[in-house]
């Protein structure tokens, strides 16, 4: 298998960490989306959408889309379980994240994709241009703000995103907080404790650095 990525991108890092989690040994091919190279002739042939992640399989089929790239990796190698063992936790864990993709992550990227300089014309991923809306990013912000109180109630109830175990939920809200962080320069506000100690131990895995 062959993992298309790049390393700025935030996306690809939730497979990145799903990867190094399963201590799977895959192929990295770096797509520079500076360089547009996701836009080119070669790449289009593997994902016509022009965006990364995309995992080629041996046979030549491509996989695009997080939660389906990271389910596949989960059939094929299913320890330790980062999506769930049984039926109920599959489904505990698949509407955490999508819960925390949709309310954080997204929220994140709606605010940094209308407001940076550098992604004029480019507010949407793809081959379509998209010209920014300075709305939508103050929107954003105000919705990663909510997200961040509303995790932080969760995570007064129990230790991870969803659940007693750490999961693919977790990956994806670390992702959308270090995207904050570095794109937004926001952070959590520190009375939110619970969720400062989920990130103080879930950022210290060795995957994080993926």
């Amino acid at each position: 298998m062959k993992l298309y990525d790049y390393s700025g991108a935030s996306n690809p890092r939730r497979v990145r960490i799903f990867i190094v989690e399963k201590n799977i040994d895959i192929e990295n091919i770096q797509v520079d989306l500076a360089a547009k190279q996701q836009f080119s002739e070669e790449y289009r042939k593997i994902n016509p959408y022009c965006v990364v992640p995309t995992l080629l399989l041996d046979d030549g089929t491509a996989l695009g889309e997080v939660p389906v790239i990271c389910r596949y990796l989960e059939e094929i190698y299913p320890d330790p379980p980062l999506i769930g063992r049984t039926a109920e936790e599959r489904a505990i864990v698949g509407m955490w994240e999508r819960r925390i993709e949709l309310d954080g992550y997204f929220s994140v990227v709606d605010a940094t994709r209308n407001s940076n300089s550098n992604l004029k014309g480019h507010a949407l991923t793809g081959v379509d241009s998209y010209q920014q809306i300075p709305e939508l990013a103050e929107r954003g912000k105000k919705r990663t703000i909510r997200f961040f109180e509303d995790f932080d109630s969760r995570l007064q109830k129990q230790a991870y995103a969803a659940g007693a175990f750490f999961s693919m939920a977790d990956i994806t809200a670390v992702v959308a907080l270090d995207l904050a962080k570095k794109r937004l320069d926001m952070e959590p506000d520190s009375k939110l404790k619970a969720l400062h100690r989920w990130y103080s131990e879930v950022s210290s895995r060795p995957s994080m650095k993926a």
